[in-house]
């Protein structure tokens, strides 16, 4: 376990509760503190409500809510700018939403390949330390 890993928030975005639950049980086991999200409504209720500082938000680019996961990117972008943003999802979809909503495409693919998660996330919180 990373020493620095208990010291961060994920939010793991997904409509699916089993992709969900599995990535974050790993991201546990890993030493991350996870709160878990079913929709874009619910990964802004965290933001805004929870005490503790989120570090970064791992989003399934087809996640389910009022806005899309690009869209959410956008807002949290401009509103917890300091927070990371990690997109996830299948190719098509992917690109079909960024080119409507966003200037970046997903990050990962699913299905989770949860080393290579791990690891996004510790270049990018790594990347925010220097």
């Amino acid at each position: 376990m990373s020493e620095t890993a208990e010291l961060h928030w994920i939010v793991v975005a997904d409509s699916e509760v089993i992709v969900r639950n599995v990535l974050s049980d790993y991201l546990r086991q890993c030493g991350y503190k996870v709160i878990d999200a079913a929709s874009s409504e619910e990964v802004v209720a965290v933001l805004e409500n929870s005490s503790a500082t989120i570090s970064a938000i791992l989003s399934d680019a087809e996640l389910g809510g009022l806005v899309n996961a690009f869209a959410l990117r956008l807002h949290v972008r401009k509103r917890w700018p300091d927070v990371h943003f990690i997109l996830a999802g299948s190719v098509n979809a992917a690109a079909k939403a960024a080119g409507e909503m966003c200037d970046e495409g997903p990050h990962l693919k699913r299905p989770y390949d949860p080393q290579a998660v791990v690891a996004h996330i510790r270049r990018l919180l790594g990347a925010a330390r220097r």
